[in-house]
């Protein structure tokens, strides 16, 4: 029993721009995390005046931030991702489904015994 049967004469759609994003979002993901995390770097390396407590409390504020973007970006790839596997998958192969025999195919059952009140 074949559990997926081709709809025959289906002709599959070209490739589009969805094999040219799933290329590019490795790449985005990592250079855009690594782009986003360079403020957490520079807060550590430049002088903060006032007192070392001061500068603790900006650099994890810095950090907070950052933390926060990098979490978007990395929805925002996985959310692309997603939309474009849906678009890889919708343009595969059609299949159908087996055959049933339906018992009241004309009408469904008890069709025209409803009444207006």
């Amino acid at each position: 029993m074949n559990l997926f049967n081709k709809l025959p004469g289906f002709a599959r759609s070209p490739a589009g721009l969805e094999r040219v994003v799933l290329r590019r979002l490795p790449a985005i993901l990592l250079g855009g995390t690594l782009v986003l995390g360079l403020p957490s770097v520079i807060a550590r390396v430049i002088p903060w005046h006032g007192s070392a407590a001061d500068a603790l409390v900006r650099i994890a504020t810095v950090d907070i931030v950052v933390t926060g973007i990098v979490i978007l970006h990395w929805t925002a790839v996985l959310t692309v991702a997603i939309a474009a596997v849906i678009v890889l998958v919708m343009k595969g192969p059609a299949y159908v489904a087996d055959a049933y025999p339906l018992d009241d195919a004309e009408e469904p059952d008890g069709a025209g015994r409803w009444r207006r009140s």
